[in-house]
């Protein structure tokens, strides 16, 4: 009877046989030791869909480190862990990988690539060149000294400029999310002669899917407890600031997609005041986001080194801020309105925003796209029969 050594051995010959990574190989090896123990299978999606395999290819070890939230549950669960010589981390694993998918399947590659090895500092520069950008623009035309109390930026900025300048940043990401997300789809859903239904979407799977995304299901660590941070306690907080950023993100964006309308279909010319559902909307999703992404950031400072990547620390940490100062500078943008400071915000904000959009396709916000996709998969493959099992009745 072999033991946990021996498919550790093949697992790693059987990983340096084929196309994977470094990166890659390590997540098979671990899926095979996993695969043998399964004391932390009811803890996550991951874990009944590694059952389902008996080796794991580069398409499957892509899924599986996408579907995994890093809750940090199965390392403080594992006999195998750091210092044992198996040394089995899935979530630090995981994430290296999820890491090489930003670049892997990001359109275009060569983005992907330089935000994964230098997200923070290009967040922030581009946020600044753009900003800086802006504010000579705004200086140039004389258009700083325009406003007044009575007057909201579009005094400053034209309505129509605006749209010139966003509609074509906004289509980019859009462009390059969707790209990305067909490719990603495609790699990990590989059309099977044997059986063309193996990936066919149900209602059923996508509304099972949609929830669990949505209610971020997964980081609960298994138990309903929460997450894994900085030791092995558990917490709730990552679960509830990872909400409060995704929903003040949608909010932000419902706001900006209703008085888009208001403009165009009713003919209703913005400033919006309170309490106008563009204002509400904007004003709840600013506060959320800048609670979250303040949350998420002095979580990702204490986070234990083996709960992740450290070199995806700085694409997260880059990612982060853009979305805190999109926040702050929208919330005092719209304080500061009829003030001297007004302009001077105007063009942060959206220098800010316009490297926000810029970067989605890049980093985190492409995870969260990616994940959406695997928890898809796994809803249409939990539905399906089990030839593993089939095989050994």
């Amino acid at each position: 009877m072999q033991t946990l050594e021996d498919l550790s051995r093949e697992a790693r010959a059987l990983a340096n046989g084929t196309s994977l990574g470094a990166s890659e190989a390590e997540v098979a090896r671990q899926m095979q030791i996993c695969n043998a123990c399964r004391y932390c299978e009811g803890f996550c999606a991951v874990f009944p869909a590694m059952t389902r395999r008996l080796e794991f290819g580069k398409a499957d070890v892509h899924y599986l480190a996408n579907l995994c939230h890093n809750c940090g549950a199965c390392l403080h669960a594992c006999q195998y862990a750091p210092p044992h010589e198996f040394a089995v981390n899935v979530p630090q694993a995981m994430a290296k990988v999820r890491l090489q998918t930003y670049s892997d399947y990001a359109w275009p590659a060569a983005l992907g690539s330089l935000y994964q090895r230098n997200g923070l500092t290009l967040s922030l520069a581009l946020a600044a060149a753009l900003a800086l950008f802006m504010m000579l623009a705004l200086g140039g035309s004389g258009s700083t000294g325009q406003a007044t109390p009575a007057s909201g930026f579009y005094a400053i900025l034209p309505h129509g400029l605006l749209v010139w300048l966003f509609a074509p940043v906004f289509l980019f990401a859009v462009l390059s999310l969707v790209l990305g997300l067909r490719r990603f789809w495609r790699a990990i859903t590989p059309l099977s002669s044997s059986d063309p239904s193996a990936n066919t979407m149900s209602g059923v799977a996508v509304q099972e899917a949609s929830l669990n995304a949505l209610s971020l299901k997964y980081l609960d660590g298994g138990h309903g407890e929460g997450c894994n941070n900085e030791d092995d306690g558990w917490t709730l907080w990552r679960r509830r600031f990872h909400h409060l950023t995704a929903y003040g993100f949608v909010l932000c964006f419902a706001a900006t997609a209703v008085a888009t309308l208001y403009h165009y279909l009713l003919g209703w010319d913005a400033p919006y005041e309170l309490p106008s559902l563009p204002k509400l909307l904007g004003v709840l999703g600013g506060v959320s986001l800048l609670i979250g992404s303040t949350g998420l950031f002095a979580l990702n400072l204490r986070r234990h080194p083996l709960h992740g990547d450290a070199a995806q620390k700085p694409m997260d940490r880059g990612f982060i801020a853009l979305l805190f100062f999109s926040s702050a500078s929208g919330l005092a943008l719209w304080l500061s309105r009829g003030t001297l400071a007004m302009p001077l915000l105007l063009a942060l904000h959206l220098g800010v925003v316009m490297a926000l959009f810029l970067t989605l396709p890049y980093g985190k916000f492409a995870h969260g796209i990616f994940r959406g996709a695997a928890l898809l998969k796994w809803s249409i493959e939990r539905r399906q029969p089990d030839r593993l099992k089939l095989g050994s009745d």
